[in-house]
């Protein structure tokens, strides 16, 4: 996975680090809150012409932000109206200093700044946010958000955590967040995403080299970290040197599922896919199949003896398959081999309670799915413990597994502490059977080559990517039918 650090996501303590670092390096402080609220008010004149503009200032450096802001936004001929939380005299250092330099009066923190405003701008509380907003902050904040003016928040909306992306208390709704140097956490964790609308990342002169010290493991999902292990076919290469994913279905009345995986494994290029199922299931994969081979599973002895079968680089379960004895001794079969294996569904739910034998197994190259419910199964102790970056880090580093975490903001990791955030998963991805698509997705990935973290996080943003691509009406099979199209534009 190349480190693209334009995608670099940070904590905020590693942004407070890196703050320091540039007035440690230099940059003071001052010009540091002059440049994000130059910044910001640039941002807010290209997107419209003067008006009145309401600037909601909170105690802090976010709120100095806010007083640059306004001194900007005035000087370009808007009329301005600052809101303090707080006394003005309580203000410190350079908050203090931009307040002195706004020269002119501030009014205390109330709705009635907010009439007739074009613009509100959120300066309350920014990252600095330790606890629930209440009071007169969340007062105004609610009254914000009923408004029709343009909402600009800075750094983050007030009210949602920088780590977590948490709502805490009433939270700012923005149209658009300027932040500065890079993204933080809780602008691409949900909810705090959909508080943020659109994201602009403006530089205000931290220097890149500061990332050295701060050694950031975090990123955003983009195709700049995994295209260059992406699968290409050979032109002189053949089926067989793309992999062969097998796949285990479910009973005759369970056999959706794997099918939408095992077309999923096909599509994005794994050479050959079969799919292993009981005799009873086999006419209705039949009905349904051309492409993908079928194998009879009668009892233990014929899964066993598909495993032996070495050119079956790559092995999918889970969907449909039951939760019980069969599936448990099925997924421990698979694991032992040290191949390529995906786990998803009813292979992960099988081990509630006993998940230690499952990370013990753990030997090849293991790719986990759960979304939250069963993520709650396989690590109880994890999923109220903190962020959802750090948990599913935890989660990889236990399991010994690739986590993919999944849920609006899917969060993938691997054991040795890699982690990414994907963020172009539109609300329809909600579906049945979508992800059954992305654990054969992985599969197929796998089945050719790519390493487990990389064909992981590349399948989360082709299947988001494609979904986004389809729009309102989406169902699982049409995630599978616009995967060339993705590919098209990836592969160029």
């Amino acid at each position: 996975m190349d480190q693209d650090s334009r995608h670099i996501l940070l904590n905020n303590q590693q942004m407070a680090k890196a703050d320091g670092l540039t007035i440690e390096g230099g940059v003071t402080g001052s010009a540091l809150m002059e440049n994000a609220g130059r910044a910001v008010a640039e941002e807010i004149m290209k997107i419209r012409e003067p008006a009145r503009a309401a600037i909601l200032c909170g105690p802090g450096n976010n709120g100095g932000d806010g007083f640059v802001i306004a001194r900007h936004l005035k000087e370009k001929g808007w009329t301005v109206r600052i809101g303090l939380l707080g006394e003005l005299a309580a203000l410190k250092g350079d908050a203090a200093a931009k307040a002195a330099e706004w020269g002119e009066g501030v009014r205390p923190l109330s709705p009635d700044l907010l009439t007739d405003a074009g613009v509100i701008v959120d300066a309350l509380f920014g990252t600095g946010l330790s606890r629930p907003i209440d009071g007169r902050a969340a007062e105004i904040i609610a009254a914000a958000n009923r408004s029709n003016a343009l909402r600009i928040a800075v750094d983050i909306p007030s009210g949602i955590s920088g780590n977590s992306g948490e709502a805490l208390g009433e939270a700012f709704s923005a149209y658009m967040t300027v932040t500065f140097f890079r993204k933080k956490w809780g602008h691409v964790l949900a909810p705090g995403r959909f508080y943020c609308g659109r994201i602009m990342v403006r530089d205000i002169g931290i220097s890149n080299e500061t990332l050295t010290a701060l050694k950031p493991r975090t990123f955003e999902n983009a195709p700049a970290f995994w295209l260059e292990s992406f699968p290409r076919p050979d032109p002189l290469g053949h089926k067989y040197h793309r992999g062969h994913t097998l796949a285990v279905s479910g009973g005759m009345t369970s056999t959706g599922a794997i099918r939408l995986a095992a077309q999923a494994a096909l599509r994005i290029g794994s050479g050959l896919v079969t799919i292993a199922a009981p005799p009873d299931a086999l006419p209705a994969h039949a009905a349904h199949l051309t492409s993908i081979m079928l194998t009879a599973l009668a009892g233990e002895a014929d899964f066993t003896g598909l495993l032996k079968d070495q050119r079956m680089n790559t092995l999918l379960l889970g969907p449909a398959n039951g939760v019980g004895p069969l599936t448990r001794d099925r997924v421990l079969a698979a694991l032992a081999t040290g191949r390529n294996t995906v786990l998803d569904a009813d292979a992960i739910s099988v081990f509630e309670k006993d998940e230690n034998t499952l990370f013990k197994a753990v030997r090849g190259p293991t790719v986990m799915t759960p979304h939250g419910g069963e993520f709650a199964r396989l690590f109880p102790a994890l999923v109220k413990s903190g962020d959802k970056i750090s948990v599913t880090r935890e989660a990889a580093r236990r399991s010994g597994a690739v986590i993919v975490y999944k849920g609006p903001d899917t969060t993938i990791a691997s054991p040795e502490g890699a982690a990414v955030v994907n963020t172009n998963a539109p609300p329809g991805l909600a579906t049945a059977g979508s992800g059954d698509v992305l654990a054969g997705m992985i599969a197929g990935l796998l089945a050719q080559g790519m390493p487990p973290m990389d064909a992981a996080a590349a399948a989360v943003w082709i299947h988001g990517e494609a979904a986004k691509r389809f729009g309102p009406g989406l169902i699982s099979e049409d995630i599978i039918a616009g995967i060339p199209d993705v590919l098209c534009d990836l592969l160029k």
